[in-house]
């Protein structure tokens, strides 16, 4: 057995305008059409209840569509039961057998799936070792920790060979540091054997961390889809710059548009920015809080905004302030943590010339 087996598995996701409803009440997916292309990371992220856990089960044929049609690898699935799809999920809770060692866990679906037990242990011990468990395999879940029994989780659903493997929130059980040595882990694994995968969090960091894509669901539709840079830098609303990571949302005068180029006026600064198809008058600039700057020490300058500290938090690689100004309270953050701005201190507010981004309006 060896890597080149498991690319040749990875297949495209792909959703024609599915719905999915509880009833006459509840939409939980409303009329979504995606693409994932294989060998793949695309995250589907979204504040809890908009729809991506439902999305993600509906893949995995554990929830069936109401409208439209599911293929994977270029099959409709739609109406196919989840034994008969080739995926594996991996779950929050690890889902491990407390009373099976570790590489009985990991062959249990082997042996379902009808492969003998040479071949089974064979497998599984490759899976292991995949995932940085080689020598676990007499152990018992009770005796790793979380990290590593999410581990084991992985590679159970590894050694299946999945054409896609679906993860729903496989990191929110652990610790902050282990989160991130994990989704590490993840998208090594993932790159290292271009795999075809679909990821479900409602955390962003973690979103931008492992994603070729991202899909932001909001109110069982999709608000955007990009590139983790894309989301941040380049948002396509108010939602979606809110909640990937966090944006000061200014409001804002287009005084006037030339070729795609905006000037807009934020109190007396004035700013030349990408359009983005927004005409002149009223608008939102989203602007990230390391992508604003105070000095205490240039407060008479015109092309700044004048502000006044109202708190600044120490936070050990970073401080934290919130400025009052005439266009509302904004929050930044400074990386010269050997020099803090006093609360109550008079301070100018500018921009870094690629910060601000204009938001379209929503839709």
């Amino acid at each position: 057995m060896n890597q080149s087996e498991l690319k040749t598995r990875a297949a495209s996701v792909e959703f024609q305008s599915v719905t999915k409803r509880y009833g006459t009440e509840v939409t939980a997916v409303d009329n979504v059409s995606l693409k994932v292309d294989a060998g793949e990371l695309v995250t589907l992220l979204g504040p809890s209840g908009c729809g991506k856990t439902t999305t993600l089960r509906m893949i995995a044929g554990l929830e069936m569509a109401s409208e439209g049609r599911i293929l994977i690898g270029g099959s409709d699935v739609t109406r196919l039961p989840a034994t008969d799809r080739d995926v594996s999920m991996v779950f929050q809770s690890y889902a491990l057998f407390p009373h099976m060692t570790v590489l009985e866990n990991v062959c249990y679906g082997l042996r379902a799936s009808g492969k003998n037990k040479k071949q089974s242990i064979e497998r599984a011990e490759y899976g292991l070792d995949l995932v940085g468990l080689a020598g676990y395999g007499s152990r018992l879940p009770s005796e790793l920790s979380g990290g590593q029994q999410q581990r084991v989780a992985v590679a159970r659903a590894l050694v299946l060979e999945p054409q896609v493997l679906l993860f729903d929130e496989p990191l929110s059980n652990l610790d902050a540091k282990l989160r991130r040595q994990v989704r590490d882990d993840i998208r090594e694994i993932q790159q290292r054997l271009s795999l075809t995968v679909v990821y479900v969090t409602h955390d962003q960091e973690e979103a931008l961390a492992v994603s070729d894509r991202i899909i932001v669901m909001k109110n069982a539709m999709i608000a955007q889809v990009g590139s983790p840079r894309e989301l941040y830098e380049q948002p396509a609303s108010e939602f979606v710059a809110d909640f990937i990571g966090e944006a000061n949302i200014i409001d804002v005068d287009i005084t006037a548009v030339n070729q795609g180029n905006a000037t807009v006026q934020v109190g007396e600064v004035m700013l030349n920015l990408d359009s983005r198809g927004l005409e002149p008058g009223s608008a939102k600039l989203a602007v990230r809080p390391n992508r604003i700057f105070i000095d205490s020490r240039n407060t008479a300058n015109a092309a700044v905004l004048p502000g006044v500290v109202e708190k600044a938090t120490y936070v050990g690689d970073r401080i934290e302030y919130k400025i009052g100004t005439e266009q509302g309270v904004l929050f930044c953050t400074s990386e010269t943590t050997d020099r803090q701005v006093a609360e109550l201190t008079e301070v100018a507010v500018s921009f870094d010339v690629t910060g601000p981004v204009l938001l379209p309006e929503d839709t």
